[in-house]
């Protein structure tokens, strides 16, 4: 079995020029700084392998769970589109391995919470958080506004 890691949101989502979901959009995924392709995962127990290309859905979005290694994801078109190339970022390395995960509850009115300095991402209830949301200062991961009440808030740092 492979050992793999959540990619940077729960599921990826990819849009075209206009806004719409690149609905089956093609997302390939190579070993970085090449074009040989290498392995992704519909989940995470990487037993189950991604396509390659992955077709997005008709929401333009696609379940990719990363190995350990480091990728090049390149993104086209649809076929019906004439596969057009979009974008190609390299160099995505997993952040997952030796990782700790601290889980807190919202109180609806606490703001700040302890944490380390070496904040890798924050979920509310399984939702990434953008960075602007939050500051880190001296070990604790400050809100710009209170996590709701009951909220799972999971802070993620290595």
């Amino acid at each position: 079995m492979a050992t793999t890691s959540l990619s940077p949101t729960p599921k990826l989502q990819f849009f075209d020029a206009n806004g719409a979901p690149l609905a089956g959009g093609l997302l390939y995924t190579y070993a970085a700084g090449t074009t040989t392709p290498l392995v992704t995962y519909t989940d995470s127990t990487g037993v189950s392998l991604n396509t390659n290309p992955i077709t997005l859905d008709s929401r333009g979005e696609a379940n990719v769970w990363l190995g350990t290694e480091s990728y090049k994801l390149a993104l086209y078109t649809s076929v019906a589109s004439g596969s057009v190339l979009i974008w190609t970022v390299d160099n995505i390395r997993v952040i997952g391995l030796g990782v700790t995960v601290l889980d807190y509850v919202g109180t609806g009115s606490q703001t700040a919470f302890f944490s380390a300095d070496n904040v890798a991402a924050i979920y509310i209830n399984g939702v990434y958080q953008n960075r602007n949301t939050y500051v880190v200062t001296s070990g604790t991961v400050t809100f710009s506004q209170a996590p709701p009440y009951t909220s799972i808030i999971e802070v993620v740092y290595n």
